[in-house]
């Protein structure tokens, strides 16, 4: 199978407007992909756990990997099949390029999970990219490439296991990604909460006074932080290490609360009451807002009640959209 199309929208200018009014935001590609590779991990578990899926999960990690040209995001979940990409991937819909441009030229983030424009926010960074993938379900794999404009090849390829590879081609205004070091900043603020490991290099140890690698992948992310755990499975202890870890340098807090709220909206997080010394103080550690543990962010004036921003922690809903 071997097919060639156009994506699914009504202008072919949608590539440049994506690069040109999500860039401000462009580092949040690497939050949307992992966060899709997650999402993909999930799914499969979901599956079966209803006895949808039969076979052996095995190791479900995702994986970031990046060399001189490339950042390719990896995992284990339930992979599409040919159709699927043409429903997923293939298909954007719009109501058109020139309402969309006017309605968010002074509102680029609100572009992202809008429209369902996760996986294309790779294409901010990106000169092309490619997905190789193999469904859970008795399907031949399939490899789809797209240069950046509306024309993308699909044809079947091979793949050993089950799940997705997704392969940036970084383009040259945007080679500054291709560093570990920011990767890994950008991953420690995004994702370092989500619910399936990511691994992003190998741990190290220090050997004849340097550090090497190990073969033991170094994963970035807690997957059961504290607030998604009971609270009679935490101690004090608990409490004061994770808000350490949220803010590294503030004192030990005063006292706090473990929210689990369902009805009007579902809600969960911890609150803590800082000891504040100064004026300073007010303002340098905040609230972080999570939306299914992925980080969204720390600005939270007009989200969260006024009374509240004096108050540190973390405030995690499925209501909270990535795009605040």
């Amino acid at each position: 199978m071997n097919k060639n199309g156009n994506i699914g929208v009504t202008s072919e200018n949608i590539f440049p407007i994506i690069k040109k009014f999500l860039y401000s935001d462009h580092e949040i590609f690497l939050r949307e992909l992992v966060s899709n590779a997650v999402d993909a991990t999930q799914k499969l578990k979901t599956l079966a756990s209803v006895g949808e899926f039969k076979g052996d999960l095995g190791d479900l990690t995702v994986h970031v990997k990046f060399d001189e040209n490339t950042i390719t995001i990896s995992d284990r979940g339930i992979g599409m099949t040919a159709e699927e990409i043409d429903k997923y991937i293939n298909q954007i819909a719009f109501s058109g390029a020139e309402e969309f441009v006017e309605k968010y030229k002074n509102d680029a983030a609100a572009i992202i999970g809008h429209f369902g424009l996760g996986f294309y926010s790779s294409f901010m960074v990106s000169k092309k990219v490619e997905i190789v993938t193999k469904s859970y379900k008795d399907a031949p794999a399939v490899k789809w490439s797209c240069d950046g404009t509306p024309t993308y090849t699909l044809e079947e390829t091979e793949k050993a296991d089950r799940g997705t590879d997704i392969i940036l081609y970084i383009d040259d205004e945007n080679k500054d990604f291709l560093n570990q070091q920011k990767i890994q900043e950008l991953l420690t603020k995004y994702c370092r909460f989500l619910p399936v490991p990511i691994a992003f290099g190998k741990k190290q140890e220090w050997k004849d006074g340097k550090y090497v690698d190990t073969d033991e992948d170094n994963i970035i992310n807690d997957t059961t932080p504290a607030w998604v755990r009971k609270p009679s499975e935490l101690k004090d202890e608990d409490y004061i290490k994770f808000y350490h870890e949220l803010y590294p340098m503030a004192d030990d807090p005063l006292f706090w609360i473990h929210l689990n709220v369902d009805y009007p909206f579902h809600l969960t997080g911890i609150l803590y009451f800082p000891r504040i010394k100064s004026n300073i103080d007010l303002h340098r550690n905040k609230i972080q807002l999570y939306c299914n543990q992925v980080f969204v962010t720390d600005s939270v004036e007009g989200i969260v009640p006024e009374f509240l921003t004096l108050l540190h922690g973390v405030i995690d809903s499925p209501d909270i959209p990535l795009n605040v």
